[in-house]
């Protein structure tokens, strides 16, 4: 079987608090949940009924089954996620204080087992039969995982996309993250990203010279993720910008995941790149009003609901407050403005 979509790089487990405006040292209570944004993002599309497997790496533990389990019931084929002797399958809580600040500790220590992913171990069979592959940006921080996520995005013959996914605790510097990227860039089709992760990527913040920046280094398509102030999206054909989906905000942890599986389900059904950014906006700010990251992935029913004014956000009353489709509503301790965890 052939997948429409093959993701790769960070997995966790989400270990996110049931009381919000709380510090973690006062919640009572938590849920566990699938987390890492390729797999959040193989989740998203499967949800739109695309085939998806996401490749990455986990401890050898009761977590790790878990997350075989979650993918299951997603729809996610796991072939590819294998367990890594030694090391313990990565967690990652967060603090709730909607609508814009969502504080995230990462446990990866003493290294994230998604980071060694093996070159010989890719099944490239897999990889050039896939319609999309997608890469992030963390994956390049470490070998070996550096290796095999350039080795996958230079034998894949079709569309790949690069999540700029920039978080500088994982990176010793920042010229590193920029030399990698250029690698990665070259055999990337669409780039996807925020204005930091642009500017680290491109050295480029505002978002019009952000795009032209990313399609010099030979990329198709190019799209900047403003936050509040929309989605700008470019391309030969030139650039289309389109304004928020407002939402009052839950979580807003996992919306640029939903983004970038809805841009996937876009590029499978060969939507010109407005409709699918419209889109994808829609599906990020259905999953900023929700609590979780995987289980709260719309449908394409429940996003199109939302584009024709109905509801299906999910939210008490449907107050417009902020934008769904920002990655990430909130930093903390040098963490980045980031869509997901793990």
């Amino acid at each position: 079987m052939s997948h429409d979509l093959v993701t790769m790089g960070r997995v966790s487990v989400d270990v996110y608090p049931l009381q919000t405006g709380v510090p973690l040292e006062d919640v009572e209570s938590f849920g566990k949940y699938l987390g890492g944004s390729p797999t959040n993002v193989a989740v998203a599309a499967a949800r739109y009924g695309h085939r998806t497997a996401v490749i990455t790496r986990t401890g050898d533990d009761p977590f790790g089954r878990f997350i075989h389990r979650k993918l299951r019931e997603y729809g996610v084929d796991d072939r590819f996620v294998t367990p890594v002797p030694g090391l313990p399958t990565p967690l990652a809580f967060c603090e709730i204080f909607p609508p814009d600040h969502f504080p995230l500790y990462f446990y990866r220590y003493p290294k994230a087992p998604d980071l060694e992913i093996h070159p010989h171990e890719l099944d490239l069979d897999a990889l050039r039969s896939a319609r999309i592959f997608w890469a992030t940006v963390t994956g390049l921080s470490q070998e070996p995982s550096l290796a095999a996520t350039l080795d996958a995005l230079e034998v894949h013959p079709g569309t790949t996309v690069l999540d700029l996914d920039w978080r500088p605790m994982f990176w010793e510097t920042r010229d590193d993250a920029q030399e990698r990227i250029a690698a990665a860039l070259r055999n990337t089709t669409v780039a996807i990203g925020n204005l930091e992760e642009c500017e680290v990527a491109v050295g480029e913040r505002e978002p019009r010279a952000a795009a032209r920046a990313l399609l010099a280094r030979g990329v198709s398509v190019a799209i900047v993720k403003q936050g509040p102030r929309g989605t700008l999206a470019a391309s030969a054909d030139g650039i289309v910008e389109v304004p928020p989906t407002p939402v009052d905000v839950v979580n807003g942890l996992g919306a640029g995941d939903a983004f970038g599986g809805a841009v996937c389900h876009g590029l499978l059904r060969g939507w010109d790149l407005e409709r699918t950014v419209r889109f994808a906006g829609a599906a990020g700010a259905i999953v900023a009003s929700r609590l979780a990251c995987a289980d709260a992935m719309p449908d394409a029913g429940e996003v199109e609901r939302i584009l024709g004014g109905g509801a299906g956000t999910g939210t008490p009353d449907g107050r417009a407050t902020r934008n769904g489709a920002d990655d990430g509503m909130g930093t903390t301790g040098g963490t980045s403005d980031k869509e997901s965890t793990g």
